[in-house]
């Protein structure tokens, strides 16, 4: 078989492993749960098979790509990181003594895009894991004249970074005989002790777990105790019934056993299994998902039903988005990640940055990496200025990251990224490698000069306008989903500047007259708003900036209910409050109630937009926002049911994600009080 063809024609939803000797045969065997734990007249033979050194000593990686990392890790506070480009797989090999004819078994974690593991000069195998580790365990013979055999694991051309952790070779090493087991002689102790009892931990910090145990009884007698973590050896030869383990990471859940051994070499059972969370460190989410810290305004919802249920089915949806859309390494950079959006005009936007940064700092608890993820994401960001205003992110990259269409920004991104900066200071605060809260400021005040229109206060559509030869026009057009109240009350609390309150005014008085004046009846809000200067915005004319129905509540505006909803939900504004319940009032009446009958895309006046007998759950998710600020418990459960199971591009499901996420109750503001 080809393998480097071998990705781009096999699918694998499970991990096999495969060591090869240099001679002699291979059985791959994969396995879901952890391995045996190894007896004792056994011995890992790799050196820091767990990274636990925080280098690579023993390892020897091709192209300097090889690096140990924090996170992701299996067990421990290390892992292997290979960070495979387009022109290096980036393979790192151990070599070790083995003796001749002889079995041994290979078990390891490893997770990534198209992960090999092999032996030099033999069969190798592949799969692709990329959402989390996995376990699996090779047995094979070597080969009758065999002293050495060589281990190596490789990611794939372009394909991203791959983890390795707690990788194990057991068996007798090079030099020593292999192990057999004699026949007991007179006299000899055959008797294993009892299995140690009542496990338990008697304190903990962010890395290290202590433990206790009561002592075992032997008929000869106990001389030492083995502590596991997981199937990991933590602590051998424990001489007393306390044993600390170090090396952990923070605010994460590890499983312990002991068992105890004679002099004879015999184990008894395990004791009791223990689980403990160490504690969480300052990198650790303080507003973790789920945790429901802060609550919504009186006289608002949330979906029924279990609590704890309905956040899972969020964490669910989460995962399938973060894994179809959310992209690490992107063009071969290892310290970039983004949120790919095929449906759009490119592939990558700036809009999905936002919302990539806005959700993980809000998945943070859920997701373990959220944290590295964000910082790689606002990376990508930073490294993709504006050509106009450098403090802004150019809207729009191609396949090979390179900024294209004028290299210039769009407001409703820059928007995002400015509050979800505000977001992550308060989630994981601003002592890190990035300080969240000063690019948040320096960002907010780049929104200010380039993307406001100094004569309404209003949003324009980007910096580009600064620049344009028909700015007047451009000065005179806005689009109502970058009317992003909440997000106006943030950077008004961040930067304690006045002129963001003038901001929220005359953003609310827009939209008021608008429903006032243009759609009594349905509260719906155009995707573009023209004549702004007036200060009696209307509609704007069909082909002003995308299409015929730029004056219609179509693919840009159907986030209005989400986007002034959950100011609603958050501050308790009677404003956004009033605007969400028309919205909400409206699409009840035009859809009798019924949520199969939304539609994408509606004229102001309720009618729906001809030729479209399908449904989106870009227009469906925001309505649910509105129907929890409308306390409308009924429609927004029938609402709900609908969300949970609609899936299918990148902007869809974002919106739907960001609504789910805001009608659990996992929505929150910078705004509110900690």
């Amino acid at each position: 078989m080809n393998w480097k063809a071998g990705p781009r024609r096999l699918t694998m939803t499970s991990i096999a492993i495969a060591v090869a000797a240099m001679a002699g045969s291979t059985t791959a065997i994969a396995v879901d749960g952890g391995a045996a734990e190894g007896s004792s007249k056994s011995t890992n033979l790799l050196t820091n098979p767990g990274f636990e050194t925080g280098t690579l000593s023993g390892w020897s990686c091709t192209g300097n790509l090889g690096s140990v990392v924090s996170s992701p890790v299996h067990s421990g506070s290390k892992a292997l990181k290979g960070a495979a480009s387009s022109s290096d797989n980036a393979k790192c090999t151990q070599t070790v003594s083995v003796q001749p004819n002889t079995e041994y078994t290979l078990s390891g974690w490893v997770q990534g895009r198209h992960v090999y593991i092999g032996a030099t000069g033999s069969g190798q195998t592949w799969a692709d894991t990329p959402g989390s580790y996995q376990k699996l365990t090779v047995k094979f013979k070597t080969g009758a004249s065999q002293t050495s055999a060589q281990v190596f694991l490789h990611g794939w051309y372009a394909q991203g970074a791959y983890h390795a952790d707690d990788i194990e070779l057991i068996g007798p090493g090079g030099g020593q005989p292999p192990v057999t087991d004699p026949p007991p002689g007179p006299g000899e102790d055959t008797e294993a002790p009892t299995a140690p009892g009542n496990l338990r931990s008697t304190g903990k910090t962010h890395d290290s777990v202590a433990l206790a145990w009561n002592a075992s009884q032997d008929n000869v007698g106990v001389t030492g105790y083995d502590v596991y973590r997981g199937t990991t050896l933590a602590a051998a030869n424990v001489t007393g019934t306390t044993a600390s383990v170090n090396g952990l990471t923070a605010g994460t859940k590890y499983t312990f056993t002991v068992k105890a051994k004679d002099a004879a070499g015999n184990v008894s059972g395990q004791s009791n299994t223990l689980e403990v969370t160490t504690e969480a460190n300052e990198d650790s989410a303080k507003i973790p998902f789920g945790s429901h810290k802060y609550s919504y305004a009186k006289d608002t919802t949330t979906v029924s039903g279990d609590r704890a249920a309905n956040d899972k089915k969020v964490v669910e949806y989460y995962n399938e988005w973060k894994a179809k859309y959310l992209k690490d390494n992107v063009c071969g950079n290892s310290n970039w990640a983004a949120v790919r959006s095929d449906d759009a005009s490119h592939p990558y936007v700036a809009e999905a940055q936002g919302y990539g940064l806005s959700v993980l700092a809000t998945m943070a608890g859920a997701d373990p990496e959220a944290k590295t993820l964000f910082d790689k994401v606002l990376t990508y960001v930073d490294d993709h200025p504006s050509k106009i205003d450098a403090g802004l992110h150019a809207a729009e990259q191609d396949a090979q990251c390179k900024s294209v269409n004028g290299s210039d920004s769009a407001t409703d991104g820059d928007l995002e990224i400015a509050y979800a900066l505000l977001l992550a200071d308060k989630q994981w605060g601003s002592t890190g490698t990035h300080y969240y809260k000063g690019l948040a400021l320096k960002r907010i005040q780049s929104i200010k000069k380039s993307e406001m229109v100094a004569a309404t206060k209003l949003t324009n559509l980007g910096d580009w306008v600064t620049t344009s030869s028909n700015k007047d026009k451009w000065e005179n057009t806005s689009r109502s989903s970058d009317w992003l109240i909440g997000h106006f009350r943030a950077f008004k609390q961040a930067t304690n500047d006045t002129y963001w309150d003038g901001v929220v005014t005359e953003h609310q008085k827009a939209i008021k007259k608008l429903q006032d004046q243009h759609a009594p009846n349905t509260g719906m809000l155009p995707d573009f708003v023209f004549d702004t200067k007036t200060g009696n915005p209307k509609p704007a004319p069909a082909g002003t900036l995308e299409s015929e129905h730029d004056g219609t509540y179509n693919w840009n505006a159907c986030r209005d209910p989400w986007r002034i909803g959950v100011d609603a939900l958050t501050s308790g504004d009677s404003q956004s409050r009033d605007a969400v319940r028309k919205m909400n009032a409206g699409i009840k009446k035009i859809t009798g109630s019924n949520a199969d009958n939304i539609k994408p895309g509606y004229y102001l006046d309720g009618r729906p937009i001809e030729d479209r007998n399908y449904q989106s759950a870009a227009f469906v998710a925001p309505f649910a926002v509105a129907a929890a600020a409308s306390n409308d418990q009924a429609w927004l459960d029938s609402l709900w049911n609908k969300m949970k199971s609609m899936k299918s591009n990148y902007y869809n499901d974002s919106v739907n994600l960001q609504a789910m996420i805001a009608v659990t109750g996992n929505h929150w503001a910078p705004t509110q009080a900690s």
